[in-house]
């Protein structure tokens, strides 16, 4: 009886776009909802937890989808796309042990692929892109909120990010789909997309789940060494800080920046951004007298990871 109720809870995997397209159809047939949670695979517990907020979500029955894709055209050739981690028998396992998760759809490719040889889009060449003629060609810019923090030295990760989410949400037709804030720029920018192409979809921000010590989860955090995982720990040890000092009045844009890029570069980071921004809209601000995010990109190593945390203006 045990191992008939452990299958059942294994969840069906989907390979081809019409078979994931014909099942949400079915569930949403039996008075389902379906939810979504878009994924690169290499599984944690932050990921884990957008599960939880997708089941959460949901008013009545709801039928939960993850997808395990990894997404060529939001990486730069000179990104990490050839070593970015992948377990795919151990992310079904822990998929399976949830219990909430009923499909997870896993497409061998998504593009349309051309001729051999490397073509540019305004100065910037992802992964996917081929010369010829009947290579994909079709792309989501959403040109106000991708444009800086981690738009300036990813030029391609946004349009890559809209592109290939989009193109999930027409194969997945989901009700709810769940982000994580995280990666606070991408949610925004699915969140605009959404509302501007007139999807009829819920989109869910779920909060940053950390480690222990306060590291952001991220599967990128298996190519830290131990060193630079414990240097890391700065990140999120300045941004409390951070909004510490701007709830208790100093609430100077630039001298709170200041402090941030401080902290980690005295702890060996090599920092990428420090932006304080509007919440919704991503537009800088000088001062925090209004509910803002600070966001943070710095290298350690190799590895190059984000984090944020919100301030609500203080009353």
């Amino acid at each position: 009886m045990a191992a008939a109720a452990a299958a059942a809870r294994e969840p069906e995997v989907i390979r081809d776009k019409a078979a994931m397209r014909a099942w949400s159809r079915r569930r949403r047939a039996e008075g389902k909802a379906v939810a979504f949670v878009p994924t690169m695979g290499f599984l944690h517990d932050g990921h884990l937890s957008l599960i939880s907020a997708a089941v959460a979500a949901a008013a009545g029955p709801v039928a939960v989808v993850v997808s395990i894709y990894v997404n060529p055209s939001q990486f730069a050739p000179t990104e990490d796309l050839a070593t970015y981690p992948s377990d795919f028998a151990g992310d079904l396992r822990k998929l399976a042990a949830t219990g909430a998760v009923a499909a997870v759809f896993c497409p061998p490719d998504l593009y349309v692929r051309g001729g051999a040889g490397a073509g540019e889009s305004g100065g910037a060449v992802s992964c996917l892109e081929d010369a010829g003629g009947h290579a994909h060609e079709t792309w989501i810019r959403v040109e106000q909120q991708e444009k800086g923090l981690c738009g300036n030295s990813r030029p391609v990760f946004f349009r890559g990010v809209a592109t290939v989410v989009a193109k999930l949400f027409n194969i997945v037709e989901p009700d709810i789909a769940v982000f994580g804030k995280k990666d606070y720029q991408q949610w925004r920018v699915i969140c605009r997309m959404v509302r501007d192409l007139d999807f009829a979809i819920e989109i869910i921000g779920s909060e940053i789940v950390r480690e222990a010590d306060g590291l952001a989860m991220s599967s990128r955090n298996v190519h830290l060494s131990c060193e630079e995982r414990e240097k890391a720990l700065s990140i999120n040890r300045s941004l409390v800080n951070a909004r510490t000092t701007a709830l208790n009045g100093n609430n100077h844009g630039q001298q709170i920046k200041d402090q941030i890029v401080q902290t980690l570069e005295e702890a060996g980071g090599q920092v990428d951004y420090v932006e304080i921004v509007e919440q919704e809209s991503l537009t800088p601000v000088v001062r925090i007298d209004r509910p803002a995010v600070i966001c943070v990109a710095a290298w350690f190593g190799k590895v190059r990871l984000i984090d944020n945390i919100e301030i609500q203006a203080p009353s």
